[in-house]
Order: C-alpha cells, then sequence, then structure tokens
C-alpha cells in the first residue's frame, strides 16, 4: 500500500500537469525530438523494449513520452534511492557523515566502483555515498546497505509515492534463483518525477534533496544519453558553455539506462531513458548506445 504524504501529491501533480509552452518559441515542437523518436523506433523494431520520458523542469510539459508507464530494470540507477535514504538520516542525525564503516567479504562485489581496488579497509558514510554517486562503486553500496538495511530503502521509496521504481537487492556478481532478478527497476515516469523533485528540493525536504543531488553531480559516466552534451565527465559541477548536468546511469547485461536533469541557457529538462535488449553481440549494444545518444543530441538542443 502506498503511504499517502505530500511528497505523493506532489508527484500527482507532476504526472498530470498541463502541457505548458516553452520560453523559447517553437522548441517545443514535436520536430525538435524527431531524431529521438525515429532511433528508439528503430531499436523497437530490432527487438529492444523501450522506455523514455522528458519533461520541461519548469512547467512540467511532457515534452515526449515512449511506454513511459512500464517497468524496466534500471540496473545502478536504484542507488539513488539509497542515497535518499542515506541524506535523509545525515539531515535528521540518526546518522553521522563521519562514521566509519567497515567492509566484509560478503559485501565484495566487482565491476563498478574504486573501492575494491583501494587498501583502505573503512571509509565515512559521507564518502562512501561520494563513492556511490562518483563511480556507482558496488562494494560502497553494499556497505551502506548493510548499515541502513534494504527495507529502509524500501520504506522510504514508498513514502515518495514511488510503486513503479524500486532498489530490490544488493549487489551481487551472481544471481541465483532465489535473489531478485534485477538489482532494481523504475518508470521512466516516476524517474522522471524523482529527478524533478530533487531538483526542486522536494525529496524529504530541502537539505536531503541538496545533498543527495551533491552527491550525483561527482557522477563520472556519460556513456549513454549524456555523450551527447560534451561534457567533461571528472570535472562538470560548475556549468560549461551554459549546460550543467546531475545523471545517474544503470548498465547491466542487456540493460542501458539513465536519468537525468539537463540545464542549458533557455530551459531545463528531465529525463529518463531506459533499453532492455538481447546483449549477445557487440552490433546490437552499439546500436544502443547510438540510439540514446540520439536521445541526447535532441534534449541538448531543446535546453541550448
Amino acid at each position: 500500500m502506498t503511504i499517502q504524504t505530500q511528497e505523493t501529491e506532489r508527484r500527482r501533480r507532476h504526472a498530470t500537469a498541463r502541457r505548458g509552452r516553452h520560453r523559447g518559441t517553437a522548441a517545443s515542437t514535436p520536430e525538435v525530438f524527431s531524431r529521438g523518436f525515429e532511433a528508439l523506433g528503430r531499436l523497437a523494431v530490432q527487438g529492444v523494449q523501450v522506455s523514455a520520458r522528458a519533461t520541461d523542469l519548469s512547467t512540467g510539459e511532457v515534452l515526449f513520452s515512449v511506454d513511459d508507464h512500464v517497468v524496466m530494470p534500471t540496473a545502478s540507477i536504484g542507488k539513488v534511492l539509497l542515497l535518499v535514504e542515506v541524506a535523509a538520516r545525515l539531515q535528521s542525525r540518526q546518522l553521522s557523515p563521519l562514521a566509519q564503516l567497515d567492509r566484509s567479504p560478503q559485501d565484495i562485489a566487482g565491476e563498478s566502483g574504486i573501492w575494491q581496488h583501494l587498501q583502505v579497509p573503512a571509509l565515512p558514510v559521507a564518502d562512501l555515498a561520494a563513492l556511490v554517486g562518483a563511480t556507482s562503486d558496488n562494494l560502497a553500496t553494499n556497505v551502506l546497505l548493510r548499515r541502513v538495511g534494504l527495507e529502509a530503502v524500501s520504506a522510504r521509496t514508498e513514502s515518495l509515492g514511488l510503486t513503479r521504481t524500486a532498489l530490490l537487492d544488493l549487489v551481487r556478481d551472481h544471481r541465483g534463483p532465489d535473489d531478485a532478478p534485477q538489482l532494481s527497476v523504475g518508470s521512466a515516469n516516476e524517474l522522471t518525477w524523482l529527478f524533478s523533485a530533487l531538483a526542486r528540493g522536494e525529496v524529504v525536504d530541502a537539505a536531503t534533496s541538496r545533498q543527495v543531488i551533491s552527491w550525483l553531480s561527482l557522477n563520472s559516466d556519460f556513456s549513454l544519453v549524456s555523450s551527447a552534451f560534451g561534457l567533461d565527465p571528472h570535472s562538470h559541477r560548475h556549468p560549461e558553455h551554459g549546460i550543467l548536468l546531475v545523471n545517474k546511469t544503470g548498465t547491466d547485461a542487456g540493460v542501458r539506462s539513465e536519468v537525468g536533469v539537463l540545464r542549458g541557457p533557455r530551459a531545463g529538462v528531465t529525463y529518463a531513458v531506459s533499453t532492455y535488449f538481447d546483449d549477445t553481440a557487440l552490433p546490437a549494444r552499439l546500436a544502443v548506445i547510438d540510439g540514446m545518444r540520439t536521445v541526447g543530441l535532441d534534449l541538448l538542443e531543446y535546453v541550448f
């Protein structure tokens, strides 16, 4: 059962907002996103499951959507929900940013992240959250999850009114029949709401939202939609050519997903693009990445 809160009501109003007009005259016509629509359409014809949505950050106008209600595997994007819970506990002083958390053998997970390559056996909570934001660090994710608990993250997610988006499990190198089939799932509709609400300071409270945004602004993965924006993945916390981005990506076998807030000289936009595909051949993967980059080109044109 979804807990009805002020956040739930804000999300409902956002989802049903009337279409507005972009302040840059005709930039909000469908032609602006024609390349992205065509690219995603080609992927769908090739058997790729696609879900996408983009909304104007100021007006809430839906700029384009493709099956945005569908629940999709989103890999590491669900880690944002963990960061929300950690940030909320820091603000309420239930957790100290300097509390040292040790890593243990059961926390070990390969792939993304840098802590697994470092010698230090323990790090403070705030540093672990920064590693999750910057490199989607799997080991840091599991250590933080062990501290706050997956049930607490799920309860926080529900309290925000999210019913199609969830962090389902800790990070595992191998998923057995008794494990959740995916690390996380989400709908493009809810993910764009979540990032819009974070940008407006409306997730839990303004301080919590700012903290989550600060961690996510460290993200160094610009390999998908955001590859079109021309930003330095290792140094982009201040506007470059009037462009500012906060994003989170999710990558797994057959999964490529990205959600973010892109601000430019003319407008701001919140976007989410998720794909699920047969990842048995490199050309299929490259086609998905190219299609997501094409959506990014349309988003850049809208804000710039």
